[in-house]
């Protein structure tokens, strides 16, 4: 079975696990723009020990090309651990990032997140060119 038969995929106003991609739906050509992800932007997911988002990449496919490319991801390493215990430390992370990127292209971008309890999670953008 292919992996991404095992990738959820939902709303993210109704599900806390989906990465939330944010930027502008068409991008000039060759110029840099912002895209934001976020994971538990409508329903905060829980950041702790025990549950929480490890990682979230984003990828991005041109149209008419074979290949995705990877653009960016970030790992989200405190969640409370302590030498006290689980969820007694003050550091923990926020499950969010930016990065900036440019395409000659059109296409898709794809957001992939790790819940250590959920699995993977996917959403996808469609990018035009002004």
């Amino acid at each position: 079975m292919p992996i991404g038969d095992h990738v959820g995929k939902a709303d993210w106003k109704k599900e806390k696990h989906v990465p939330v991609i944010e930027c502008p739906d068409k991008v000039k050509s060759d110029e840099m723009f912002e895209v934001r992800l976020t994971v538990g932007k409508e329903i905060p997911h829980p950041n702790t020990t025990a549950h929480h988002i490890r990682w979230i990449a984003l990828y991005f496919h041109p149209d008419g090309e074979k290949f995705s490319y990877q653009i960016a991801r970030a790992e989200f390493t405190a969640h409370g651990e302590s030498a006290e215990g689980p969820d007694m430390s003050s550091i923990y992370t926020n499950s969010s990032f930016t990065a900036w990127m440019k395409t000659k292209k059109p296409g898709t971008l794809y957001a992939v997140s790790l819940c250590n309890i959920h699995g993977l999670w996917e959403s996808e953008k469609k990018i035009g060119l002004a």
